[in-house]
């Protein structure tokens, strides 16, 4: 294997989910690519770079700020999903069982309960600072999901009328990410009030 290669190939390794026969694969077939088709897959990849940013409330990626859903009037301002990542977001939009706001947590805590990546006193603050009726935790169902929920439920309670959980239509050790719409519509509507 030529040393291009071997370095193309050891990136593409660390995009999630990419084993290193996929990364040979997606090299190859990038080979086979005419060259005008390379060159507009780099512009998008470096134009999605400087024009994306985050939403200064939701955390959201967006290119305009803040983000259409924070800027959406339709939306019910009342109810806020909290999320691990923006992937989880965009598993719940695609459900299109949800029209409340979002706050993307950045994360979970683990055994050791640590806060400074996670976007845990800005959620607070949302909620200290708006009339929010509820607070839906959309963490993931493993060890470490609940344990985040357990805790901002903890917190939230004496803030916010309602907090509640995604219901059990994902299993325990699985991700919001990965899962079909229908599941996801169906455990946002299922919620149980923590």
């Amino acid at each position: 294997m030529s040393e291009e290669l071997k370095r193309l190939v050891t990136h593409l390794t660390h995009f999630p989910g990419i084993g290193r026969r996929t990364a040979e694969r997606i090299a190859f077939y990038l080979l086979k690519m005419d060259e005008a088709t390379v060159k507009d897959f780099i512009a998008s990849i470096l134009h999605f770079r400087k024009r994306t940013r985050v939403c200064p409330i939701c955390f959201n990626i967006t290119d305009k700020e803040p983000c259409k859903i924070c800027n959406d009037p339709k939306r019910d301002k009342d109810v806020i999903c909290v999320v691990e990542e923006v992937s989880d977001f965009f598993a719940i939009e695609k459900a299109n069982s949800y029209q409340g706001l979002y706050h993307i947590l950045g994360g979970v805590l683990t055994a050791a309960p640590t806060q400074k990546n996670l976007r845990v006193k800005e959620l607070i603050d949302r909620v200290k600072g708006n009339n929010i009726k509820e607070v839906i935790i959309a963490t993931n169902p493993t060890t470490e999901g609940e344990l985040t929920a357990n805790y901002l439920a903890k917190i939230l309670k004496p803030l916010v009328g309602k907090v509640s959980r995604i219901a059990r239509g994902l299993p325990f050790g699985s991700s919001i990410g990965l899962a079909d719409i229908a599941t996801i519509a169906q455990a946002i509507e299922a919620r149980k009030e923590i």
